[in-house]
């Protein structure tokens, strides 16, 4: 039987591997940082499925991923906004 941090780490995996898949093969800016957001979701499960110490959760990976999580979301604010800075006409600039 599988255990559920197993299962974690297991569709953090492939979560990892779809974002992977989509930064390398997507070719609109916008769907590279959606992919790239997906692959950092995997690796946050990966993390959370692997922090288990003798069944109970360790406390330091888990505040890791959430730190990972705040910063994610401030990376891609940014990303957002230099691919709509580059998206506008060179007029406007």
């Amino acid at each position: 039987m599988i255990s559920s941090a197993l299962l974690y780490a297991l569709v953090g995996c492939a979560l990892f591997v779809a974002g992977v898949a989509g930064v390398l093969l997507a070719p609109h800016p916008l769907r590279r940082i959606l992919a790239f957001n997906v692959m950092g979701n995997g690796a946050f499960l990966v993390l959370v499925g692997l922090a288990q110490r003798a069944g109970f959760p360790d406390p330091v990976p888990q505040a890791m991923v959430l730190t990972g999580i705040v910063v994610a979301v401030a990376a891609t604010a940014l990303a957002l906004a230099l691919a709509r800075r580059l998206a506008e006409p060179e007029d406007e600039q």
